[in-house]
């Protein structure tokens, strides 16, 4: 019964709603940096960013994952006003139930910002999206600032770990030698 007055409810709510339509929502729980969960008419909905992906931080634990999470979750938390908007070339809702949605905060477009501090990727691009052009400016800026998740791993060059590898040869050699 829950899960037919769900799936009513999701189809009265994505049939009153049209695809570059912005509503007005609260925060009701920020789950990671790509899904949180807001009220729209006093019902509760799940929703999933639209085209990108941070790392994992609830189940499974990735690199910069708390971090993606933390900061989504403060910028949705100190936001006044949060709006969510549907894309016209995408699909209303994954096979989670979850809404796909723009959230935009303050007027600011809420994964331009995330993608900006190199704390996601632009991803799940299944057609032309609106805000498409956007995020990858904000990703390819964050990349050559070698932001978070475009930072270089500092790495010992291969020349020096075969001269260190040598000199230990080297070592063991004249070690032996002398016994």
């Amino acid at each position: 019964m829950k899960k037919i007055l769900f799936t009513l409810f999701c189809f009265f709510f994505i049939s009153n709603v049209s695809a570059s339509e912005r509503i007005d929502v609260k925060l009701k729980k920020c789950v990671d940096g790509d899904t949180a969960y807001f009220i729209y008419n006093n019902k509760e909905i799940k929703t999933r960013f639209l085209a990108i992906d941070t790392p994992e931080s609830t189940k499974e634990i990735e690199k910069y994952g708390p971090e993606a999470s933390e900061y989504t979750c403060k910028l949705l938390k100190e936001a006044k006003n949060i709006e969510l908007e549907y894309d016209s070339n995408s699909d209303k809702q994954d096979k989670y139930d979850r809404h796909l949605v723009w959230v935009f905060i303050d007027d600011k477009l809420l994964q331009e910002e995330v993608i900006k501090e190199g704390l996601a990727e632009v991803a799940y691009l299944y057609d032309e999206y609106k805000y498409t052009d956007r995020l990858i400016q904000a990703q390819d800026e964050a990349k050559k600032e070698g932001k978070n998740l475009w930072m270089e791993e500092e790495t010992t060059p291969d020349y020096i770990i075969i001269i260190i590898l040598t000199l230990a040869i080297i070592a063991f050699i004249l070690k032996e030698k002398t016994k």
